[in-house]
């Protein structure tokens, strides 16, 4: 059961509430974008990013089935106390916010966020739902978790492995149908306390997006004007290496869930860093083919967003280059 908190963020027992949330995207920037805000001194980030707390309601968290979805399960903070705990450093005079970007994808999420902190400010980062689910399935696959060398096939799967149990970050479709999820955000906030951010604003102009984000949340803006790189991984071409050492990577993973996370992560970073090793930073482009099948089952839920946000998304919509913070980068590089 959600309990319905007095007015005041701050707990009996020490801790607090958090004042704002970076709500998703998973795959847009969020990594990114809370460690930028970090460096705000008006701001306080949870030192543990993706506490994920809302997904579970106080209860353990479900008994997800994916590969390493039962090791990751570990590092939730599901625990009321554990979760105030977090923000207890931000004091008097700095709001304090966490970053967890599936509550904006999952609908228990959004309706234990309104029971719990009405008030709170949610900023929710929206990447091309396509280029979205294609990082999302290369940093599966670079770390030998995703057992599919074809990103299409692998969102082909995703209705089984959403039956079998595997978890939300596994939901490379779902994950990206934002008009759907915002509808039912907006059900239970006012509008003026959710602020859509695109991906591409982060990557094109940070500057101008920060101060956005800064006039949102009501604390200065140019004081924080640099977004650093998100959390890419090269790309690892399927061979030999990756149909040896993925197996070994998901049977250890398996075996992690009864390790504390430290040590399984400390274990598997030999191996993991193996696949890495011949990984190339500049991922293949998907072809105007693999594009079109994965761009066509978003088409109406992206009319859906521009009819709530009174935006545009047409880009999306049509075959191009994705877009990243390394080829931002790497462009940049080539100016200077």
């Amino acid at each position: 059961m959600v309990r319905t908190l007095p007015a005041s963020p701050h707990a009996v027992r020490g801790g607090r509430l958090p004042d704002f949330l970076l709500v998703g995207a998973p795959k847009a920037g969020t990594t990114a974008l809370h460690a930028a805000l970090a460096e705000h001194p008006e701001l306080f980030l949870s030192r543990v990013k993706e506490p994920k707390y809302y997904l579970c309601g106080d209860s353990p968290p479900p008994a997800y089935r994916g590969p390493g979805d039962a090791h990751s399960n570990q590092e939730w903070i599901w625990q009321r106390q554990r979760y105030l705990d977090l923000f207890q450093e931000a004091g008097e005079g700095r709001l304090a916010g966490e970053s967890t970007p599936f509550y904006l994808y999952h609908r228990d999420a959004r309706r234990r966020i309104a029971a719990d902190v009405p008030r709170a400010k949610l900023v929710a980062v929206l990447r091309d739902p396509v280029d979205r689910a294609y990082s999302n399935w290369m940093h599966l696959w670079a770390d030998g978790l995703e057992p599919c060398a074809d990103v299409v096939e692998a969102c082909a799967r995703e209705a089984r492995r959403v039956d079998a149990g595997w978890a939300p970050f596994w939901h490379y479709r779902g994950l990206g149908m934002y008009g759907r999820q915002l509808a039912d955000l907006l059900e239970h906030f006012p509008r003026e306390q959710v602020l859509v951010l695109r991906y591409r604003a982060l990557v094109d102009d940070p500057r101008t997006a920060l101060n956005r984000v800064a006039r949102f949340l009501g604390i200065a803006e140019d004081v924080v004007t640099e977004i650093p790189s998100g959390n890419s991984r090269p790309f690892v071409h399927a061979s030999v290496r990756t149909r040896v050492l993925g197996p070994v990577v998901r049977a250890g993973a398996r075996a992690g869930q009864f390790l504390p996370p430290q040590a399984w992560r400390a274990a598997s970073r030999p191996i993991v860093g193996q696949l890495h090793q011949r990984g190339n930073p500049e991922r293949p482009r998907l072809t105007p083919e693999q594009r079109d099948a994965l761009r066509e089952p978003f088409l109406d839920d992206i009319a859906l967003l521009e009819e709530l946000t009174g935006e545009s998304y047409e880009d999306w919509r049509t075959h191009r280059d994705g877009d990243s913070f390394h080829t931002r980068q790497t462009q940049r590089a080539a100016i200077g």
